[in-house]
């Protein structure tokens, strides 16, 4: 081979590498570690490569060589050119003085007596192309074209952090609501459930409405379908305007009344009807929404103490009132059809308020229980079905429950987007297979 085509070609891989893959391959191994020496040509032997670190400091703790006949433990420093050290500004860094071996791509100067690795010429050429590629692809997600299925237990270990880190966020989100609640669990319950009942078009203007009546005012009438109803499609703006039949201007009556008695104003979100399915729309969300809080008291101790998905479905069970068998918007009449809330629904809140509300108060008060409980939940229901969990399946991977579907959401959102492969399983195991 000619000289120059290696001269490109070392200059080509040094493009596609940077400092974090160069650490991802000292963590795993994935270098010809053969025959390996100092720059000054002592033998290295590698007992431990050390514990990356990804904090401040070196970039791996606890590593244990032998270099000539010493056995050294201590810590290693990664870069792609030794002159980095000085660059970055390492010398006379006390956090460094346990650096027992530096290890670089490219060895350019001498900087200091710690011993030096070089590993240009060690690393997969494969291995740098499949990264740039990972890199730069504009697909749907980065592998899409040469992914492969993960082994069963691979997937699996996967999945359950990607559904930890999921529901761990969500607990931060929570978190916050909490602490303007005043620990208050059945207003955050109260204020998700409203935006869940929004879809995906409406859950900013539910989640709005809800935060307009406090869970105690919900209790204090939810005796009362009718009241409940004409408070919430009257917080909700649904109730402006005139009208022709009976039902809807005794609801705008009614919430005349209850707004000047409880002194509240509707939203400024206006809710929305294209794009979604007509039994979607909002009048009938919340008039099912109303169904549930007037059947159902404490609706956070069930989601909490309920024990299977069966008996949270059951709970879920409810209809629009019979006004809506006839219509999907106030005054315009409709083919009958009870506006029932059918399984896909119910799994949807389970899937969306209840586990993650079941979850953060299992990691509020170490109840390992509840949270085995909560992801358990997601195992039983059937995967979402939506544009993305539709493109994984078509990338070949296989998408049969929500605990498979919630975790490709996590991973598509916070992984692929970003383009952190090097911190995913997947891309691991992709790459792994250039070694």
């Amino acid at each position: 081979m000619p000289p120059s085509f290696y001269i490109w070609q070392v200059k080509q891989m040094t493009l596609y590498l940077n400092e974090q893959l160069l650490q991802y391959i000292w963590q795993y191994q994935y270098f010809n570690a053969s025959e390996l020496c100092t720059t000054d040509g002592e033998p290295i032997e590698m007992l431990h490569p050390g514990t990356w670190n990804f904090n401040q400091g070196p970039d791996f703790h606890h590593a244990r060589l032998k270099i000539a006949d010493v056995v050294w433990a201590g810590t290693v420093e990664l870069h792609m050119r030794s002159s980095d050290w000085s660059r970055h500004g390492h010398a006379g860094d006390p956090n460094y003085d346990a650096v027992i071996l530096h290890v670089v791509w490219e060895h350019d100067v001498a900087v200091n007596d710690i011993p030096v690795l070089e590993l240009k010429g060690r690393i997969s050429g494969l291995l740098l192309e499949q990264y740039e590629r990972l890199m730069h692809q504009e697909l749907f997600i980065p592998c899409e074209d040469i992914f492969k299925p993960v082994p069963e237990l691979a997937w699996l270990s996967w999945r359950e952090r990607l559904l930890t880190e999921r529901l761990y966020r969500r607990k931060l989100e929570l978190d916050e609501v909490l602490i303007q609640t005043k620990n208050d669990w059945d207003e955050v319950c109260w204020r998700m459930l409203a935006r869940n009942f929004g879809m995906r078009l409406n859950a900013d203007a539910f989640e709005a409405m809800a935060q307009t009546i406090p869970h105690t005012q919900i209790a204090r009438i939810s005796h009362d379908r009718f009241k409940l109803e004409a408070l919430l499609m009257g917080q909700a703006g649904l109730l402006k305007g005139r009208f022709h039949e009976d039902y809807p201007r005794s609801l705008q009556k009614e919430y005349y009344a209850l707004s000047r008695k409880l002194k509240v104003q509707p939203i400024t979100i206006p809710c929305v009807y294209l794009r979604m399915r007509p039994v979607n729309f909002p009048g009938i969300r919340l008039s099912q929404l109303a169904g549930l809080m007037s059947r159902t008291q404490r609706l956070f101790t069930k989601f909490r103490d309920g024990e299977s998905v069966k008996e949270m479905r059951e709970m879920l069970n409810v209809s629009a009132s019979s006004y809506w068998d006839t219509h999907y918007r106030f005054d315009e009449e409709s083919a009958h059809l009870q506006k029932q809330m059918g399984d896909m629904l119910a799994d949807n809140i389970i899937v969306n308020t209840a586990v993650p509300l079941v979850f953060a108060y299992g990691q509020q008060h170490h109840d390992q229980r509840l949270l085995e409980k909560a992801l358990g939940w997601l195992d039983e229901i059937k995967a979402e079905k939506n544009h993305i969990v539709h493109a994984f399946q078509l990338a070949g991977f296989r998408v049969e429950s929500s605990a498979d579907s919630q975790a490709l959401l996590e991973m598509k959102k916070r992984y692929c987007e970003q383009h952190r492969c090097l911190e995913c399983s997947i891309g691991n195991f992709l790459l792994k297979k250039t070694v």
